[in-house]
């Protein structure tokens, strides 16, 4: 679903000077904009606005420190996805030995 900016106001709180602000601090925070320049807000968007908005009203981040945790956060699931990819890469390896050496039996 694609939202207005003025929708996202209404379903989140946080007025549109607070979210063009958070577009200049917090990276990877930046709503598409249509043919005539305005923004528009994907899922994604209306997903990370909750979390930004969580981090600055219930644990004190500013709106560059909520930027900086939230790189930290994709960061962190980044390396899990990689650790997920290489143990799925081990399990196949190793099953490609035990079939050899049952082979070899």
């Amino acid at each position: 679903m694609i939202y207005t900016i003025g929708q996202i106001e209404e379903l989140t709180g946080v007025k549109s000077h607070v979210l063009r602000y958070w577009e200049e601090v917090v990276p990877g925070f930046s709503p598409q904009k249509d043919l005539t320049g305005r923004r528009t807000y994907s899922q994604h968007d209306l997903e990370l606005i909750y979390r930004i908005k969580f981090l600055i009203n219930e644990k004190k981040f500013t709106a560059e420190g909520a930027g900086r945790q939230i790189l930290e956060e994709a960061q962190i699931v980044q390396e899990n996805i990689d650790l997920i990819k290489n143990i799925r890469e081990t399990r196949e390896i190793l099953t490609n030995v035990y079939f050899e050496i049952k082979k070899l039996r």
